[in-house]
């Protein structure tokens, strides 16, 4: 008899402790980030506290990005919605509307003085691409600390630890770049990339611009024309850059054919407006930051 009610006790002990459980699992605060550079800061602040999607993933494009019926779904359930604002998300309004979503929107960007794209057909358009200096990034960890910790209290210390500790890995990082730029003589710091992701970058850390393969208006439609190609060929020509950067984001084809035409060095493919797969060079902002420096150096101070 006390061996079954022991028992029974022990099974009804183990029923609660599911229930509980489940229903800890269920009261996480559902969170949304537009993408995926910007998902793996919230993911390091937060880490197991809350259920986080990611709309645009690895080596998605953000600025061509085009909703699928889940993404309504997963906006309605939401509770916060992390974007990074500056129109790198068009197509949010319009998404967020039909999804009857209430969750609460915050924009990244929000604090931050935007830079403006320098060449091309955008160019005094303003830049969205603020993650490209980490300086920025510690502003954005902020508020996503911020924001977690005012909608779930429980966690806030929580919050606060995590983003201490990868601020830090944050500062690091950038110390990092500062000093790899060193390697590459001031007057061989020029860039040419595929598309005008690299702004804070280059305002950053004191590189030159020299012009994109493939225009920031021309990721969403139409490529660049013969004479738009002639043109930046000359230019790396007369100004003696030494490499082209594909990004992950886009084909290389045309930027092996500029650095055909003007007999430059093909750098490795930098980690633009998206991480890569867990298997690829920059699965994480981190990473990403490490990552793209080397391979600019390694292609410029040669």
């Amino acid at each position: 008899m006390r061996v079954r009610l022991f028992l029974s006790l022990t099974l009804f002990s183990l029923l609660l402790l599911g229930v509980s459980a489940t229903s800890a699992q269920d009261q996480r605060l559902k969170v949304v980030a537009t993408y995926s550079i910007l998902g793996d800061v919230v993911q390091n602040i937060a880490r197991d506290t809350i259920d986080l999607t990611v709309l645009v993933g690895p080596d998605g494009d953000t600025h061509t990005y085009e909703p699928v019926p889940q993404d309504s779904v997963t906006l309605s359930d939401a509770n916060i919605i992390f974007e990074n604002g500056l129109d790198f998300e068009a197509w949010l309004d319009d998404l967020y509307t039909a999804s009857g979503s209430k969750a609460q929107r915050v924009v990244i960007s929000t604090g931050i003085t935007p830079g403006t794209i320098g060449l091309g057909d955008e160019a005094g358009e303003t830049d969205p691409h603020i993650w490209q200096n980490p300086y920025n990034f510690v502003h954005v960890v902020e508020i996503v600390r911020d924001t977690l910790a005012a909608a779930d209290p429980v966690n806030a210390v929580t919050y606060q630890l995590n983003a201490n500790a990868y601020l830090t890995q944050l500062l690091d990082a950038d110390s990092y770049i500062l000093q790899q730029v060193q390697a590459i003589p001031t007057e061989q710091r020029k860039m040419v990339t595929s598309h005008d992701a690299f702004g804070y970058f280059a305002s950053r850390y004191g590189f030159e611009e020299i012009g994109f393969a493939i225009d920031s208006v021309t990721t969403e439609g139409s490529g660049p024309s013969a004479a738009d190609t002639a043109a930046l060929v000359d230019a790396i020509k007369a100004t003696g850059t030494r490499a082209v950067f594909p990004e992950n984001i886009e084909n290389a084809d045309l930027v092996q054919q500029v650095a055909d035409e003007a007999g430059v060095t093909v750098g490795a493919p930098l980690c633009s407006d998206a991480l890569s797969p867990a298997d690829g060079p920059c699965p994480t902002y981190l990473q990403l930051l490490r990552y793209n420096v080397d391979s600019i150096v390694g292609a410029l101070s040669q």
